[in-house]
Formats: structure tokens, C-alpha cells, sequence
């Protein structure tokens, strides 16, 4: 690898699908700012000796990957631009989740140092800090001065049957995890400014499609419980004078991780709608998720519970219709509600058949500016699919 500081790295393959792979990215200053320059060199294997369509298919590819690679480049240097003129110090948990995933990268290249808790030993070298809920253990020691902490531990809820017993491990693992965090924050010396703590629409239940705020209370279903007893235990934190803020968070659109990745994963086509299909789906790009969580630290007026998801809602049918349409894959039949409640359950009633329109109110009032606005714009960001290259809408 050949690294030059402040002006060109490169990554050379030494075994994987070509036959030959160089990547030397150069950096240079221009009257216009940065600019960040991707030259690539590679071979195929028996190369000279392949139809000129693959060829041309795997040229089309990597342009494809290079042009989504720029696109979120730019976003991710627009938001850091607007969010990040200082370093901070931040502590996550559930940092190997979907928003886990997305959200350490993407701070620390914002010049972010960021710590993460880890239920095995951990590695101080990669900043990681030990602690395990269910014994009420962490390593308060290790936990340097912070400037957020953001928890998004939680028992994944799952697609399948409900059990009793997977319901008590979804709310305990909340519990658990966050009045652990609550308590070790009140015995820091230093004690963060803001603490931002997960929830998720369900709280408000199966509104049908009324558009709710973040006024509306609870529902009365089990997720409603799960994100209601969730957001309780989180309260107390705002009594150790710590800005607190319940993120409420709609379905996070990413092709490497939860609701979409298994849309795309779908191995012939798209089931046309489960139910009536007219349930609403309320979204967001996992894009404009991590901007979120960004502005909710820096925005000082931001406290309380705020609805993290479009203005733009769709239904079940037209979140499934959009994705069909740009893809080009073929519609399925649609499967009953009597079927999905027979196989599913209440896992079924409460997310397949449930809805809810929720508005983004205290986002948008406080100054946050979406990035996608619509869900095939979203789409095409995150499956690399550009107008250019396909006659879909």
C-alpha cells in the first residue's frame, strides 16, 4: 500500500476477484476547495481473452459503485460542514446494529472520537468499553470525558412468532441497558450534555393513516409498551440536568442492514402488498437518519421525544410498487391478513399490518433539512440505480 499524508493512499489487491486491482485515491486543493481523485487500475481474470459485453458490464458496475461512493461522499461532507466545527467525544452502544453500522464511520470521519460499548473483553485500542446490562455491569473507569452518549442497544425484535419469553428479553434488554447507562452517567464527574436514547414510531401504535406529531401519546399494543416503557426509563436522565432526546425512529432505508436489505434479498420478485396494502409506511434514508442523529446533538433547543422519518409517507403497497418499478423485478401475488395473523401472530397485527403517518414536526421546526424527500430517490441512492441508467420513474 502506498501512502502519502495528506495527498494519495493506495490499496492494492492481493487476492480476491481480479486478476490485478489498484485503487489510488489523491487528494489536491483547488480555488473551489478539496477535490478527491478515484484511479483505478485492474484486470480481469483471462482478461484479453473475455466477450466485450462483460467487459463492458463490469466497467458499467464499477461506475455505477464510484458515482453512489461520490454522491454519499458529498452528503456526508455537507452535513459535517454544517454539524462538525468541533470535535466531540461520544460513547454508542448497539454499535454493531443497522444504525450502528452507519453511524461509527460516519462520525469518526467527521473528526469524531467515538467509544463503543462492547458486551466481550474489550479492545482499548479500538476505544471499546466493557459492559453487560444484564449483570448491571459496565467499566465506568474506562469512559473518558464526554461530550454525548447515544444508546441503541436493544434485543432485536424479529420477524416470527412473538413468544413470552422473547417479549420479557425485548423490553428487559431495554431496560436494562439503558437505566444501566442512566446510572453510570449520574456518577460520572464529567457528565455529557446531551443524551440521546432510541424509541421508535411504534410507540404511537396503528394510527391508519392520520399523520401524528410527536404530541400524540402512547398506543396500547406491545410495541407501544416496548417504546413507552423504553422512553421511561431514559427520563431520569433529565433530572441529572442532561438534554435529553428520544429519538422516534420510522424504518431506516439501507440496502446493508434491516427492512430494505431484505426487500432486496427477495430471490424472484416483490409480494405486491401484505394485507390491503393502504397501511401506512413511514421511512427515512439511513442517509438522513445519521443527519438526524448529528443535528440532535448540535441543536441545543432539541429535547424530548422527535419523530425521525420523512415528511413524505408512503403505503405498504407504493413502498413495494416503488421498488419493483426500479429494479425492474416482477410483482407477486399479495398475501391476506388472515394468513400473515395465522403464520405471525401479533407480529403480524403490530408491524406487516400495522401503519402510521408519523409528521417529523420538531425536526423540521428546529431547522433539519432532508436530504431525500422521496422514496425512490432514496431507492436509487441506496441501490446505486441513477436516472441515466434506467428509463423507470
Amino acid at each position: 500500500v502506498k501512502e502519502q499524508h495528506g495527498e494519495v493512499f493506495q490499496d492494492i489487491q492481493e487476492s480476491g476477484p481480479f486478476a490485478s486491482w489498484s485503487h489510488t485515491h489523491i487528494f489536491n486543493q483547488t480555488e473551489e476547495g478539496a477535490r478527491l481523485t478515484d484511479s483505478v487500475d485492474y484486470q480481469l481474470p483471462l482478461h484479453a481473452m473475455l466477450p466485450g459485453f462483460l467487459t463492458r458490464f463490469v466497467e458499467k458496475e464499477l461506475t455505477r459503485t464510484f458515482k453512489h461512493r461520490e454522491e454519499v461522499l458529498r452528503h456526508d461532507l455537507d452535513l459535517h460542514k454544517r454539524y462538525s466545527n468541533a470535535p466531540m467525544t461520544l460513547l454508542i452502544s448497539g454499535s454493531s446494529g443497522v444504525v450502528g453500522r452507519h453511524l461509527v464511520p460516519f462520525l469518526t470521519t467527521g473528526g469524531h472520537t467515538v467509544y463503543t460499548l462492547v458486551r466481550r473483553a474489550a479492545d482499548s485500542q479500538k476505544n471499546e468499553i466493557y459492559w453487560n446490562p444484564a449483570k448491571g455491569e459496565i467499566d465506568s473507569k474506562s469512559i473518558p470525558k464526554l461530550d454525548a452518549v447515544i444508546h441503541l442497544a436493544g434485543e432485536y425484535i424479529g420477524l416470527g412468532r412473538w413468544s413470552e419469553e422473547r417479549k420479557k428479553r425485548v423490553i428487559d434488554s431495554r431496560v436494562q441497558g439503558t437505566s444501566l447507562l442512566v446510572k453510570t452517567m449520574a456518577e460520572l464527574e464529567h457528565k455529557p450534555k446531551v443524551f440521546l436514547s432510541s424509541s421508535a414510531i411504534g410507540y404511537y401504535g396503528d394510527t391508519k393513516t392520520e399523520p401524528i406529531d410527536e404530541s400524540r401519546g402512547a398506543g396500547r399494543d406491545f410495541l407501544s409498551q416496548v417504546c413507552s416503557t423504553w422512553e421511561e426509563s431514559a427520563k431520569p436522565a433529565e433530572s441529572l440536568g442532561i438534554r435529553t432526546v428520544i429519538m422516534r425512529m420510522g424504518v431506516a432505508l439501507s440496502c446493508k442492514g434491516g427492512a430494505l436489505e431484505k426487500l432486496v434479498k427477495a430471490p424472484i420478485g416483490y409480494v405486491r402488498r401484505f394485507g390491503s396494502g393502504q397501511q401506512m409506511f413511514s421511512w427515512l434514508s439511513m442517509d438522513d437518519l445519521l443527519g438526524a442523529i448529528l443535528h440532535c446533538i448540535k441543536t441545543e433547543s432539541l429535547s424530548g421525544p422527535v419523530n425521525m422519518a420523512s415528511p413524505n409517507p408512503v403505503t405498504n403497497e407504493e413502498m413495494i410498487g416503488t421498488m419493483a418499478r426500479l429494479t425492474g423485478r416482477p410483482f407477486l401475488p399479495g398475501v391476506p391478513a388472515f394468513i400473515l395473523k395465522i403464520l405471525y401472530g401479533d407480529m403480524a397485527r403490530e408491524i406487516l399490518l400495522s401503519g402510521c403517518h408519523a409528521l417529523p414536526n420538531k425536526l423540521i421546526n428546529s431547522g433539519f433539512e432532508f436530504s431525500y424527500l422521496t422514496l425512490a430517490d432514496t431507492l436509487r441512492s441506496q441501490l446505486g440505480i441513477y436516472k441515466e441508467d434506467s428509463d423507470h420513474p
